[in-house]
C-alpha cells in the first residue's frame, strides 16, 4: 500500500495542474480535444501536448478517436478525490 500511495503521489505531481484537469475532464464525458478543452479550460496546445503522456502513464485509453479512463486512472481520480 505504501508503495502504491507514493506512485500515485508521484503521478500527481508528474502530471501537475493541467495533467489533473484533463483527466477529470475525461471522466466527466470529454471525449475528444475540442469537447477536454471546453470542460478543462486548457489551450489545445496543452491537452496534445498531456494526452500521450496520460496514455504512457496508461491512465487513459483511446479507443475509435474517444478518449477514457482506464481501471488505472479510476483508481487515480479516486485517490485525487480524497484530497479534497
Amino acid at each position: 500500500m505504501s508503495n502504491e500511495v507514493k506512485s500515485y503521489d508521484d503521478l500527481k505531481y508528474l502530471l501537475g495542474y493541467m495533467g489533473i484537469e484533463i483527466l477529470l475532464a475525461i471522466d466527466k464525458g470529454a471525449k475528444n480535444y475540442e469537447i477536454i478543452k471546453l470542460f478543462s479550460g486548457l489551450p489545445i496546445s496543452c491537452i496534445k501536448g498531456r494526452i500521450p503522456v496520460l496514455r504512457d502513464l496508461k491512465l487513459i485509453k483511446k479507443i475509435k478517436g474517444e478518449h477514457f479512463l482506464t481501471e488505472k486512472g479510476i483508481k487515480f481520480r479516486r485517490e485525487i478525490e480524497k484530497d479534497f
